[in-house]
């Protein structure tokens, strides 16, 4: 009998920069319903160094802030643009106004798409996309 445990590897891990990454991780943990794995402080109080947050139907974002950095540097300017993310869940429609009760701006309501999707975008507090839908890729 095999007693080890087989641990799936994420792949692909967007990094998203905010200017308080602590509303960042209180809106994408209750609002769009990421879990919180780690989060290190960075030098300056309720700063964000690097922190990890899952998502339930797999794969995961990491976040930090800029007022983690003692000297701005290649990652910094990211938090002044738009940055994009697309979730998948297999019911957006319950998901939705949990993200605009925390603060999220819908930019395109609930929607069924051609190619088999349905799904929404909202703009986060701090201007960035995320997109909510049932396509999963073609496999």
């Amino acid at each position: 009998m095999n007693t080890t445990t087989e641990q799936t590897v994420i792949g692909v891990w967007p990094t998203l920069v905010y200017r308080d990454g602590q509303a960042a991780l209180k809106f994408l943990t209750e609002g769009l319903g990421f879990a919180l794995v780690v989060s290190y402080p960075g030098p300056t109080e309720g700063s964000i160094a690097h922190s990890q947050l899952t998502w339930a139907a797999g794969g995961g974002v990491m976040v930090s802030s800029t007022d983690a950095k003692t000297e701005p540097d290649e990652f910094s300017p990211i938090a002044d643009a738009t940055q994009s993310v697309y979730l998948v869940h297999d019911d957006p429609d319950s998901l939705i106004g949990r993200a605009v009760g925390a603060g999220a701006v819908v930019v395109r309501g609930l929607k069924d798409e051609d190619y088999g999707s349905r799904g929404f975008t909202v703009r986060d507090p701090e201007g960035n996309l995320w997109s909510v839908g049932t396509y999963a890729g073609s496999q």
